[in-house]
């Protein structure tokens, strides 16, 4: 199960921390179609916001098809996002994480290596890199 966190200084929208999260779990493989996702008593109880907010977010992944409700029963995730196996993800999360240590071991701070990632990233894309 998704263990929901919000980040009150980003600026980013309660709902939208809560849309991003469960994305990211489905893309991850974190979330698999028939999971059910926190009831919003739950996702209230924990992160101590409105139900409204929860309400509104799981409304915002239904809209797009990634969860049911289903009356009585809770919110399922209906389909997964992204193209990789969860073994395929391990894999490149390891070879990630040893990329991090090397960065933080030339001196690189948090920032310095999410604006580098960032950046790789965007420019990959941009020049058709990473399209099969």
């Amino acid at each position: 199960m998704i263990d929901f966190r919000l980040d009150r200084g980003s600026g980013v929208a309660t709902y939208l921390q809560l849309v991003h999260q469960v994305k990211h779990a489905l893309r991850l493989g974190v979330l698999r179609p028939g999971d059910r996702l926190p009831t919003a008593k739950e996702v209230v109880d924990k992160l101590a916001i409105n139900p409204n907010t929860v309400l509104k977010a799981y409304r915002e992944l239904e809209r797009e098809g990634l969860v049911a409700g289903k009356p009585g029963l809770g919110t399922f995730v209906q389909r997964s996002l992204g193209g990789a196996s969860v073994t395929e993800h391990a894999r490149l999360r390891d070879s990630l994480t040893g990329w991090v240590t090397d960065a933080r071991a030339a001196g690189l701070d948090a920032e310095d290596v999410e604006a580098l990632f960032a950046s790789v990233v965007l420019d990959s894309f941009r020049l058709g890199e990473g399209t099969a």
